[in-house]
């Protein structure tokens, strides 16, 4: 099927819910994605933070293609011996509590969501149900999560939306202590907020809400679905700004692009979910863990964290030297390989032409987002820092 074909294809049977570029990849490899004719592109934006190992990693494949001829599907009313270790390993690396698996980060803090209400039911009864969320947040686009989402563009046409949430000011550590009541049940976080532009919270904000929660006793919920699995350096963002959630929502580079999520919780937490109280189908499917397992054991390597924190230094670096040399940049921010370059107009205009000089990067209001591969090399930030400058106006500034 040619490019042509899969768009009119798409265009005809298929719901226009998304903006797609025009252009329909069919390979990859590594950093790198192959369209229809064969152009290459350099892939900085790794199926919005899905593609963790780089596109077709071979130990993926191998665990994949032997799961899968071995079993596909069982159903969570049995054992699957995949799912299990899966789920020891995301205990050892996160809370060490208990795991929930899911398909998708959505469904993950769905999943989060009714745990910490049930959690705090089954303590307080009746009343204790407000979660606090922060201004500039996205969780998701299912009901619950979309309810969590503190900007009113996704809300628009889809309310009313779920009761129970309190929106904090974004920084503002004095109005989320007064937001901390009794009738909290959670507070639930993006350590770097991803949808709104890799936001970073003010030095120290998050230490003081883990110890506000701690004094409380009210869980800290961590979206950790796009900055989690390795992305900024740790295997938990949470790590990199030294606090310890009670409960963490994962997704996004799991499996490598299969659908996978989880959420893990200590286990005082976790014990709410007892047997029918949540569930799904597909969650823990065998093929998807066992894609998760290769992944896990690859984040596990010796010398793989630390070379993240290293390739993120170059990229953040070799950014913050196009702003110095294009008046259009106001600001380069990030951890790790999450990095995001506001510009001083919509961001959309300067992806595109980044795709024509064959270069794939996101955009997010006026910020450039950057999310390649944890296993890009340096000569390919390189080249893709290359690749944007040359797209920029010679003047700065964003068409």
């Amino acid at each position: 099927m040619t490019g042509v074909e899969a768009v009119a294809l798409t265009e005809r049977y298929q719901m226009a819910n998304y903006a797609r570029y025009p252009v329909t990849f069919v390979r990859g490899e590594g950093s790198w994605l192959f369209d229809d004719l064969g152009k290459p592109y350099l892939d900085f934006l790794g199926g919005i933070a899905v593609a963790l190992l780089g596109h077709a990693r071979p130990e993926v494949t191998q665990a994949v293609s032997v799961q899968a001829g071995a079993l596909l599907h069982v159903s969570n009313l049995f054992h699957v011996p995949a799912q299990a270790r899966l789920g020891e390993r995301l205990s050892a690396a996160t809370t060490g509590g208990k795991v929930f698996f899911c398909n998708s980060g959505t469904e993950a803090n769905e999943a989060a969501i009714k745990l910490v209400r049930k959690h705090s039911f089954d303590r307080f009864g009746e009343g204790r149900h407000e979660i606090v969320v922060v201004e500039g947040s996205f969780h998701g686009r299912t009901y619950g999560g979309l309810s969590a989402t503190a900007q009113p563009k996704f809300h628009k046409g889809f309310e009313p939306m779920l009761p129970g949430f309190t929106t904090v000011p974004f920084g503002d550590i004095d109005a989320l202590d007064a937001a901390l009541t009794e009738r909290v049940c959670a507070f639930l976080v993006e350590p770097i907020q991803g949808e709104s532009g890799v936001r970073m919270h003010p030095p120290g904000y998050l230490k003081e809400a883990e110890g506000m929660c701690r004094k409380k006793g009210i869980p800290l919920v961590a979206d950790e679905i796009q900055t989690g699995l390795g992305r900024t350096g740790a295997f938990l963002a949470c790590e990199r700004f030294d606090i310890l959630p009670d409960v963490v929502s994962l997704a996004k580079g799991l499996a490598n692009g299969l659908p996978l999520g989880a959420v893990v919780a200590r286990d005082d937490v976790a014990a709410a979910f007892g047997p029918g109280s949540h569930g799904s189908t597909f969650g823990g499917n065998p093929v998807a863990c066992a894609a998760a397992l290769a992944v896990l054991e690859i984040l596990a390597s010796p010398g793989f964290a630390p070379s993240v924190v290293r390739k993120g230094e170059r990229l953040f670096g070799g950014l913050m030297g196009i702003a110095s040399r294009r008046t259009g940049v106001r600001e380069v921010r990030g951890v790790g390989l999450m990095v995001g370059m506001e510009m001083q107009g919509e961001a959309k205009p300067l992806v595109a032409r980044c795709m024509d000089a064959g270069l794939v990067v996101g955009a997010a209001g006026n910020v450039l987002r950057f999310l390649p591969p944890l296993t890009v090399t340096e000569d390919e930030i390189d080249r893709g820092l290359s690749i944007l400058e040359s797209v920029l106006p010679a003047g700065g500034g964003c068409p």
